[in-house]
């Protein structure tokens, strides 16, 4: 059983409020994608790598591809209108077995530590599926300007990636979506859609997804303590 981790990468980071694609912008002369590859590139329990992205940024992850070698990515493909099509695209192009494991990440959660990614690995070879999520610390309250009733955070998680499934339970998954005109906002989703169960394990505060220009802040003040 290999495990080929999907990158979607085609987002254009219209919320970061940055002139280009956030997954592209340079933190300590490096793009940020860079550093998302790196965790599985240097992940042992990673076997490949595929990247969907717009087709004009090929040349650019070709170049970083072998500036940061990094030799598990296999194939660069057209990434798609939303997240999920650009997964599909992914999937498809996979030469991946039924059983082998597809390991879907963020290209902006560029912080996933070690071990929270061999977890969901070794969560998902014993169990059949992973989700990696955040529990919840807050305060919860749903409403609109003014409070209107508060949630058990006991039973509330943040969700994160990698989310990680067999290669057909995926397939199908995508599929159903598709002959049902319904588009997720994850794997997850569309997985309990066909009545799978899935499997919660642990995240982190640190592989939180660079949306807005406070996370941008966030990352930059993250790498630099990192080289201090």
């Amino acid at each position: 059983m290999k495990t080929v981790a999907i990158i979607p990468a085609g987002g254009k980071g219209a919320r970061s409020g940055a002139t280009a694609p956030k997954q592209y912008l340079k933190f300590l002369k490096k793009e940020l994608i860079v550093y998302t590859l790196e965790a599985f590139q240097q992940n042992v329990h990673i076997d490949e790598i595929i990247l969907a992205a717009e087709s004009n940024f090929f040349g650019l992850l070709e170049k970083l591809k072998s500036k940061y070698k990094l030799t598990k990515i296999s194939k660069i493909v057209k990434g798609g209108e939303e997240r999920q099509d650009s997964v599909y695209n992914a999937l498809k192009s996979s030469e991946a077995k039924e059983d082998d494991l597809i390991a879907v990440h963020d290209a902006a959660r560029p912080l996933l530590p070690q071990d929270v990614l061999t977890n969901a690995i070794e969560t998902a070879k014993q169990k059949g599926n992973a989700l990696v999520c955040l529990k919840a610390k807050d305060t919860l309250l749903k409403g609109n300007r003014v409070v209107e009733s508060y949630l058990d955070r006991d039973e509330v998680y943040y969700v994160q990636t990698p989310q990680i499934f067999p290669h057909h339970i995926l397939m199908k998954a995508m599929k159903n979506a598709y002959e049902n005109n319904f588009i997720g906002t994850d794997e997850s989703m569309l997985v309990r859609r066909i009545g799978e169960k899935v499997n919660i394990v642990d995240g982190s505060v640190f592989n939180f997804k660079i949306t807005t220009a406070e996370d941008i802040e966030m990352f930059e003040r993250a790498v630099l303590e990192k080289q201090k």
